[in-house]
């Protein structure tokens, strides 16, 4: 079994932890939530950061919102005028 010693001494020397924060983003994650999305690489190329990509994804979604979309098809037969003839097919 390792102990912390032996982990400590593996560790390179140009690693330099002294103004590291332990925890530093734990309780914001904890009271947020996280939603971790991994890009493919050709994605990642365009979008360096969270907030490229969020600002993206939240053109993407006001775009569907202006669409006006058909309606389903349960939709369209609830507003189909009942007066007109149905064909029947034999």
């Amino acid at each position: 079994m390792k102990t912390k010693d032996s982990k400590a001494a593996q560790m390179r020397a140009e690693y330099d932890f002294t103004g590291a924060v332990r925890g530093k983003y734990r309780d914001r994650i904890l009271k947020e939530g996280s939603n971790v999305v991994v890009l493919d690489p050709d994605v990642a190329e365009v979008f360096k950061d969270s907030t490229s990509v969020n600002d993206a994804l939240r053109v993407v979604i006001k775009a569907g919102k202006s669409i006006r979309r058909p309606a389903r098809p349960e939709e369209r037969r609830a507003t189909k005028s009942t007066t007109s003839p149905r064909r029947r097919t034999a």
